[in-house]
């Protein structure tokens, strides 16, 4: 049973070993071994990693992202915001798998609308004078901003190295950069006349609809008034002296969609913050500008991968770089594998953990269990026997394995001259044949009427092995003599005392028949 057991787990190793020379994975993202990705700076490198001087292959050239993008883009500040519009073009590049640069331009355009009285503000300049003179010191604020930002950003992938998957379908993403703004605020403070607005406190009370569609109906939206603002102004814009320049910091996150190896699809929430308060035109009496604004723009974008697809991999964030080490454990290519060592201590060929005597000399010929061959069964092994085939009517047999063969009682007393002189032929058998044909007949037929004819002769029957004992000789041979005995004495009525079988190496296919004496 246990051996069963064993050629069952060798047959399962050989399959295994067939089947993983079939079934060859090649990554489908990103091969280590491809040379035509890598950079002539960086080859190198990859000649060390091809010629096993280096753990590492060389970073492949990849594809530049361009992205356009637009989206709802919103001011967050003092003043309640509309609903705005931006739109953008962008340019990435990986520093890796994980990292990459993003270099953006935004264009938008921002309004925003209050519904009640505030108090008036005068910070570098006062728009709202005329309105707070009619209106007891007190002003609705709006405003109407046009905005250009230029951003560097870093862009961190969270979502493609992966241990179960091959490449990612879906990137999540986390940014945080720089960017500066130009931002030209204007406030609708002036009626068509040049005069300020006056508002019926009346009619700003109650629901806030009313109140927002009467106001509509007061302002004239021309946004005909530079803005207050806190700092510095360029002369850039739709106005003269009324451009604002801000540094700002940008946090943000997004997802990405894969559509195919050249485009993805995106969505992108990007805060950008300018660290100021009058970014709306208005910020709070008294608190000295620290309620600080910042610009929100919520995108779709839409993605596209530069460059030549035989020289270039796709953006590494888009590549998962434990694929080619998965696929490398799973169908080498370029370890070094070091033939197997299976433990043989005799020698014999059969590894120790299938050997059933696994301390045979050497030289010794053993089974396909590691047992030293035994081929005549007479307990001594081939390698200790003198007498290779001994007959069993020999055995037991001496230490040596020779054995020693009993006289046939026909010869323990003297024979008559007519059984010494007796002459009988040989039958023959093709191949592996056991079987008395019609030949062979014929002949026994002859052998028995002369056996007959001298009733008191014997016959000694002697099959051959092979030649040194051929395997599985001895055992066919036996077959063969037994066939003969069979047939004389049940087809022809011999007496089966008169018998003597034994085996001996010769040419197998004869069986000899002589007299016994």
């Amino acid at each position: 049973m246990a051996s069963k057991k064993y050629l069952l787990l060798a047959g399962a190793v050989g399959l295994l070993s067939a089947s993983s020379s079939f079934a060859q994975v090649q990554p489908t993202g990103y091969d280590a071994l491809d040379s035509t990705k890598v950079s002539s700076k960086r080859m190198v490198q990859q000649n060390n990693f091809t010629n096993h001087q280096s753990n590492f292959p060389a970073k492949p050239r990849d594809m530049w992202e361009l992205g356009f993008s637009g989206g709802l883009h919103l001011l967050d500040g003092t003043v309640p915001a509309q609903p705005g519009f931006g739109g953008g073009i962008s340019l990435r590049k990986a520093l890796g798998h994980t990292f990459s640069l993003r270099a953006e331009y935004i264009g938008s355009i921002d309004k925003g609308q209050d519904y009640k009285l505030r108090p008036t503000i005068a910070a570098n300049g006062n728009p709202w004078a005329a309105t707070a003179a009619r209106n007891g010191g007190m002003i609705i604020p709006n405003y109407k901003s046009q905005n250009h930002q230029l951003s560097l950003d870093v862009i961190a992938s969270l979502s493609n190295i992966l241990f179960y998957r091959a490449e990612p379908k879906v990137n999540w993403y986390l940014l945080a950069g720089y960017s500066i703004v130009m931002a030209d605020v204007d406030v609708d403070a002036l009626d068509a006349s040049g005069n300020g607005y006056v508002y019926d406190k009346s009619k700003l009370t109650g629901k806030r609809s009313d109140i927002k569609d009467y106001i509509k109906g007061v302002q004239d939206k021309k946004y005909e008034q530079n803005a207050p603002s806190q700092g510095n102004r360029v002369s850039i814009g739709r106005k003269d002296d009324n451009q604002l320049l801000r540094h700002a910091l940008d946090l943000g996150t997004g997802v990405a969609f894969k559509v195919s190896k050249r485009f993805n699809i995106g969505i992108e929430e990007k805060i950008t913050m300018p660290f100021d308060a009058y970014l709306d035109g208005y910020a709070v009496p008294g608190s000295g500008g620290s309620s600080k604004d910042f610009y929100s723009y919520t995108s779709v974008r839409l993605n596209f991968n530069l460059g030549n697809p035989a020289k270039r991999v796709q953006p590494l964030w888009w590549i998962n770089p434990l694929e080619y080490a998965y696929s490398e454990l799973s169908n080498p290519r370029h370890m070094k594998i070091p033939p197997p060592v299976l433990p043989d201590a005799d020698g014999d060929g059969v590894t120790d953990q299938f050997d059933r005597e696994p301390n045979t000399p050497a030289g010794a010929p053993v089974d396909v269990h590691g047992v030293a061959k035994d081929t005549d069964g007479d307990g001594v092994p081939d390698y200790k026997d003198k007498q290779l085939i001994t007959p069993t009517y020999c055995q037991p047999v001496d230490a040596d394995g020779v054995g020693k063969c009993p006289d046939p009682e026909c010869c323990k007393t003297p024979q008559a001259a007519p059984c010494a002189s007796l002459v009988l032929p040989s039958v023959s058998f093709k191949g592996s044949s056991t079987k008395v044909g019609t030949d062979q007949a014929a002949i026994l037929s002859s052998v028995a009427a002369s056996l007959k004819s001298n009733p008191s002769c014997n016959v000694l029957v002697t099959g051959h092995a092979g030649a040194k004992g051929k395997k599985g000789g001895v055992d066919l041979s036996s077959r063969r003599v037994d066939a003969v005995i069979d047939y004389l004495a049940d087809k022809q009525g011999i007496d089966r005392g008169r018998f003597i079988k034994q085996n001996t190496p010769g040419e197998s296919g004869t069986v000899d028949l002589a007299p016994a004496n």
